[in-house]
């Protein structure tokens, strides 16, 4: 009698200290690993995940399983913003800055010293840095900054690049990611996209018998194999991951896919089933860049839980910019692809800056949450500082970006005051047209306002109730252009923003402000 009451009570107290283990909050053994899984040219509804208050038609279109994974086990932003191209949002993301600031406001070419914009018949180009992000002083055409991973690496963190790179141009130290803070780069140059994702082509398409200026380097390893080009990059990644875990050294994992920029080719893992479903070949093909991105983030996770890492892990998934609407090369209407969004890529408007994003930390954030707070990428540098516990870090830019950590913790915080910038002094396309080139754009609570540079005129939206940018309230609601255009002109003022000139007069396009003062 005596034992069986002795063991009914040490199983009551062990379930009741159970309990309270099971009730104490997780606690880290150390820094956590950060993985920021960037996709380029991704566009807001090119997933099955809503990032709109209701599903649509291209959220079905798409599969996207392992979006949907981290969506539940984390936090979904419906208001995430990056630049209108990429390389810009690459470099805020390293540096804090916003691309007016940095001056790193378009992309960057893969040759030296070579502009990137279209000529135009109304407009001439602005004096913008041209060769990208460098670490060092002196390098003409460039931003010189800390790099993120450079802070990171100095605090010890196992730094992984892999992927593309585009930071700056060839012949500057910006275009090697390991010049930038990376231990290790995996793929990363100058480059903007791969000539070719097919191994069999060892991801090149040369031409008269040279190498394509945008052949992938680095993975000869799977030349003449079938392995697609995002299989390839995750191989790579999850490999070079090995040491830092051996070391038990917390690690800093950039990746950032060539997918689903251009050249669209078929994934011809996934490829079946969209044509089965009826979409054209090169829709299909799209669908299949984008599922293969999907099945590398998915080997990611599985990787973490696997090596027991999940826990102690925040992973950030983001797109660099709206997705590509306008090319000849996608079959449907130009836009089409990212409704309910206005443009798509090149674009100030929703559809060229409005970004997918997704961030999973076990124990500090809520499986399932919803943070409608907007936000834009210069916020990853101080993001990501905080949560790799780095106090006081020094570097040598002045911030722009505003810490989200607290927004981790609590989805439904607010800040309706705020402003975010986007400025795009360029024509990003040979056609002319105001949707998407020379323009800037500010946002503050739900209030968007437009700035076209080629009509000098100003553009109002609400956007909670407009979210497709159809209606320029501008006139109705005066008094608001007016308080907005203020502080927009200040901060573009307080940047030295570079407005272009008109070829006409030799005169800068006018301040955001005196075009109401001019009425």
């Amino acid at each position: 009698m005596y034992k069986s009451v002795l063991y009914v009570t040490i199983i009551g107290w062990s379930i009741v200290f159970t309990g309270r283990a099971l009730a104490r909050p997780f606690k880290p053994p150390g820094p956590p690993n950060i993985v920021v899984f960037l996709v380029d040219d991704m566009g807001w509804q090119d997933t099955s995940v809503p990032f709109w208050n209701q599903k649509t038609p291209l959220n079905k279109r798409y599969h996207t399983p392992n979006m949907e994974r981290l969506a539940r086990e984390g936090m979904k932003f419906t208001n995430a913003y990056a630049a209108p191209v990429c390389t810009p949002t690459r470099v805020s993301l390293l540096t804090g800055m916003n691309p007016a600031h940095h001056r790193v406001t378009h992309w960057t070419s893969p040759n030296k010293n070579t502009n990137t914009d279209y000529a135009d018949t109304t407009l001439s180009f602005v004096d913008w840095n041209i060769n990208g992000l460098s670490p060092t002083v002196g390098i003409e055409h460039t931003i010189q900054a800390t790099p993120l991973p450079a802070l990171l690496s100095q605090h010890n963190y196992y730094t992984i690049h892999c992927g593309k790179a585009h930071f700056a141009s060839a012949g500057t130290p910006g275009s090697d990611p390991k010049n930038l803070g990376f231990k290790i780069n995996i793929a990363g140059s100058e480059i903007g996209h791969p000539a070719s994702y097919l191994g069999t082509d060892n991801y090149d398409r040369p031409a008269k018998g040279k190498l394509n200026r945008n052949a992938v380097p680095g993975l000869e390893a799977y030349h003449g194999t079938d392995t697609f080009l995002s299989e390839a990059l995750t191989r790579e990644a999850l490999k070079a991951l090995d040491k830092p875990i051996q070391d038990k050294q917390p690690f800093f994992l950039y990746m950032a896919h060539y997918a689903v920029h251009t050249p669209i080719m078929a994934d011809k893992r996934f490829v079946g089933k969209y044509l089965k479903a009826g979409l054209d070949s090169t829709e299909a093909s799209y669908a299949a860049l984008l599922e293969g991105m999907d099945k590398s983030l998915g080997d990611v996770l599985d990787f973490l839980n696997k090596q027991h890492l999940t826990k102690n892990t925040v992973i950030l998934f983001m797109s660099d910019n709206g997705g590509l609407s306008t090319s000849p090369a996608r079959s449907a209407p130009a836009h089409t692809q990212n409704l309910p969004l206005k443009a798509g890529k090149g674009s100030v408007y929703e559809g060229g800056i409005r970004e997918p994003m997704l961030v999973r930390w076990p124990g500090v954030v809520k499986p399932g949450s919803v943070a409608n707070q907007y936000l834009i990428v210069e916020d990853f540098f101080p993001t990501i500082l905080d949560v790799a516990g780095i106090k006081n870090p020094k570097f040598t830019q002045s911030l722009d970006g505003e810490s989200f950590l607290p927004l981790l913790k609590n989805a439904n915080l607010r800040n309706a005051t705020r402003t975010l910038v986007w400025h795009h002094p360029h024509r990003w396309i040979p056609q002319e047209g105001p949707l998407i080139s020379w323009a800037s754009a500010m946002r503050q609570g739900d209030w968007k306002l437009v700035y076209d540079h080629r009509r000098e005129k100003l553009e109002l939206y609400n956007l909670k109730i407009d979210i497709r940018e159809q209606h320029d309230v501008a006139k109705q609601y005066s008094k608001k252009v007016r308080e907005l255009a203020e502080l927009f002109t200040k901060r573009l003022k307080d940047w030295d923003a570079q407005m272009p000139t008109f070829k006409a007069t030799g005169k800068p396009v006018r301040w955001p402000l005196e075009t109401v003062i001019s009425e």
